[in-house]
C-alpha cells in the first residue's frame, strides 16, 4: 500500500501539498500505464528534486549476483560522477549507497569530506561539488534490497524528519516500479522463450482448447500437415486425423480433461493435405490457470512414419532371416534324418539279402535253413517296426495321428507291460510295480506303446543288478505314470538332444540296442492323447520319466 501522504502534506504549504499530490499522481499514472522503468524512476527523482529544495536525487539498482550498483535514474548529477560510481561494489565502507545496500539500512553522511566511508569516492564527489549524501535502501516485498535512493547536497546537510518521510514514500514507489519491471521482464522473457520453443521446435506442436479445437499451431505442424495457420485455427483436431482414429483420440483427450492426470501419451495417424498418412507419437498435457482450473491442452505430434516403416522393414528382414535359418535347419535335420534312417534300414536289409542269397545258392541242412529263415524274419520285423515308428512320428508332426480313446484300468495296463518286458531284463534288472487302481479314458494301444518304450529304455540304459520302478498315481483329474530307473543318468548338456530322432547319445558306444526313436515317439503319442511327458535325470543316480494324462 502507498503511505498516506497527509502527514507529509500537513508539513507543507498549500501549494507544496498540491505539488506533492500532482507528482504522486504522475508516478502512479506511469506505473499504471506500464511505462519503462527508467521513465518511472526518472519521474520519482525529478519529483523529489522539486519537493526537496537544493537537493539532487539518484536511484541505483542492485545486481544481486555481482553485488554491484548500477544507474537507475539521476536528476541534476553530473554525467562524469554518474559514470564514476557506475558498477560500484557494495560493502560496509562503500560510500552512502554502497553501505546502505550492504547493511539494508538508512545511511546518512553529513559531510563527505570527513567520513571515511567515502574515502574511495571522495574525489569524484568533490569534483561534482557534492558535500553530503544520505541513502535509503529500496526494499522488496520479501525484505531484500533492490537498490538505493540517494539525496545529495552541495553543503553539509542533515535531513529533517519531513525529508526522511518524503523520501521513504517515494522509495516505496521506486520499489513497486522495480519489482513490476522485474516481474514483467521475467514474463516477457518467459513469453519469448515459450514463443521460440513453440514456434521453432522441430516437433509439431499445438495449443488445443478443451473443445479440441486448434488455437495455436507451430511451423513444424503446419509443414507436417501441409496446411496453413488459417486452415488450422479453430478447426477440430479430428479433422486432421484418420477417420477410424477420431473417436479413439477424442476419448483419450476427454479422459485427460475430465480425469486427474496431467499428461497422456498415445499413438495416432494424421492425414496430410495430400492424403498421405502420417504416423505420429502424440503427447498431450493439461495447461492450468493460476487457480488450478484447466485452460487448454498442449499437444506434441512427432512424425514417426519413417521410423515405423524402418521398424517394419527390420522386422521383415529379421523374419526372413529366421525363416531362412529355420529352412536351413529343417533341410539339415531332414538330411540327417534320412541318413540315420538309411543306416538303420541298411543293416537288417543286408541280413535279409545275405541269408536269402545263402538259401538260394546252398542246399543247407534243415537246422541251418531254419536259423537263416529266423534271421530273415527278425530283420523283416525290425524294418516293419522302424517304418511304423517313423510313420507314427510323421503323423504326429502333421497332426494326423488317429487316437481312439476308450475306458481302461491304468494299473492293469502297466501290469501287462511289466509282464511282457520281464524276460528282457534277463534276471539282471529287477522290475517293480506300485500304485493304486486308476481308471481313465485313453487310446489303449498308443498308451501301451508309450509304456513299452519307456520301460524298455529304463531296462536297456541301466546298470548291472539295477532296478526299474513303474508307479501309478492319481492327482485330481490327472492320472500319472512314473518310470524310474537306477541307471547312470544323463548330463544336463545332453537332455536337449534326447527328443531328436535317431539321437542315441553314447548308447551305441555302450552296446545298448535301439534306433533312438522311443522317447520321441513316446512324447508325441502322449501329447496326441492330451497329456504331457516330463523327463528328469541326475548323473550317477538315475532317470525318471513322468507321463500325465487327463482321466476324463
Amino acid at each position: 500500500m502507498i503511505p498516506d501522504p497527509s502527514p507529509i502534506g500537513s508539513a507543507f504549504g498549500h501549494a507544496d501539498s498540491l505539488l506533492l499530490l500532482e507528482r504522486q499522481r504522475r508516478v502512479l499514472d506511469l506505473l499504471a500505464s506500464g511505462a519503462e522503468l527508467g521513465d518511472v524512476l526518472g519521474a520519482v527523482t525529478e519529483a523529489l528534486n522539486e519537493l526537496l529544495p537544493y537537493s539532487r536525487c539518484s536511484i541505483l539498482l542492485l545486481d544481486p549476483v555481482r553485488a554491484t550498483l548500477h544507474h537507475g535514474a539521476a536528476s541534476g548529477l553530473p554525467a562524469h560522477y554518474v559514470e564514476a560510481i557506475e558498477g560500484m561494489s557494495i560493502g560496509p565502507e562503500a560510500g552512502s549507497c554502497g553501505s546502505s545496500a550492504h547493511h539494508g539500512v538508512q545511511v546518512i553522511v553529513e559531510d563527505i569530506a570527513a567520513d571515511r566511508r567515502w574515502d574511495d569516492f571522495r574525489a569524484p564527489a568533490e569534483l561534482a561539488g557534492l558535500r553530503s549524501c544520505w541513502s535509503q535502501p529500496i526494499l522488496g516485498r520479501d525484505g531484500g534490497v533492490l537498490g538505493t535512493f540517494a539525496v545529495y547536497h552541495t553543503e553539509p546537510h542533515l535531513p529533517p524528519e519531513r525529508e526522511v518521510r518524503l523520501v521513504e514514500q517515494f522509495t516505496h514507489f521506486a520499489s513497486v516500479a522495480i519489482e513490476h519491471a522485474r516481474l514483467f521482464g521475467a514474463l516477457a522473457e518467459s513469453e519469448e522463450r515459450f514463443r521460440r520453443a513453440f514456434e521453432e521446435n522441430a516437433v509439431g506442436r499445438a495449443l488445443v482448447g478443451l473443445d479440441r479445437r486448434f488455437t495455436r499451431v507451430n511451423r513444424a505442424l503446419r509443414l507436417m500437415l501441409g496446411l496453413s495457420e488459417v486452415d488450422l485455427l479453430g478447426v477440430e483436431l479430428g479433422a486432421v486425423l484418420r477417420p477410424d482414429l477420431v473417436e479413439r483420440t477424442a476419448d483419450i483427450l476427454t479422459d485427460l480433461v475430465d480425469g486427474d492426470a496431467d499428461n497422456v501419451q498415445f499413438e495416432t495417424v494424421c492425414v496430410g493435405s495430400d492424403g498421405a498418412e502420417i504416423v505420429t507419437a502424440a503427447n498431450a498435457s493439461v495447461v492450468r490457470r493460476a487457480d488450478g482450473e484447466k485452460m487448454y491442452l498442449s499437444l506434441n505430434l512427432l512424425d514417426i512414419t519413417q521410423r515405423r516403416a524402418a521398424d517394419r522393414e527390420r522386422r521383415a528382414r529379421r523374419e526372413a532371416e529366421v525363416a531362412r535359418h529355420a529352412a536351413e535347419a529343417a533341410s539339415q535335420a531332414k538330411s540327417e534324418f534320412l541318413t540315420s534312417l538309411s543306416h538303420e534300414l541298411r543293416t537288417p536289409m543286408q541280413a535279409i539279402t545275405g541269408f536269402a542269397e545263402l538259401l538260394r545258392r546252398l542246399d543247407l541242412p534243415a537246422d541251418r535253413r531254419q536259423s537263416a529263415l529266423h534271421h530273415i524274419t527278425e530283420a523283416s520285423d525290425h524294418i516293419l517296426a522302424l517304418v511304423d515308428d517313423v510313420l507314427d512320428i510323421a503323423r504326429i508332426e502333421a497332426g494326423a495321428l488317429e487316437v481312439r480313446p476308450e475306458p481302461l484300468e491304468l494299473r492293469q495296463l502297466v501290469g501287462e507291460v511289466v509282464a511282457l518286458l520281464e524276460p528282457l531284463s534277463h534276471q539282471r534288472i529287477t522290475l517293480h510295480q506300485d500304485g493304486p487302481q486308476c481308471r481313465l479314458t485313453a487310446d489303449r494301444r498308443r498308451l501301451r506303446q508309450v509304456l513299452i518304450n519307456l520301460v524298455t529304455n529304463a531296462i536297456r540304459h541301466n546298470v548291472p543288478d539295477g532296478w526299474v520302478r513303474v508307479e501309478t498315481a492319481v492327482n485330481g483329474t490327472t492320472a500319472l505314470v512314473r518310470v524310474t530307473d537306477s541307471g547312470p543318468g544323463i548330463g544336463a548338456e545332453l537332455l536337449a538332444r534326447l527328443f531328436v530322432p535317431f539321437q542315441r547319445l553314447d548308447a551305441e558306444a555302450r552296446g545298448v540296442p535301439g534306433v533312438g526313436l522311443g522317447l520321441v515317439l513316446a512324447r508325441g503319442l502322449t501329447e496326441a492323447m492330451g497329456g504331457t511327458l516330463r523327463l528328469t535325470s541326475t548323473p550317477g543316480t538315475g532317470t525318471s520319466v513322468e507321463v500325465s494324462l487327463p482321466t476324463g
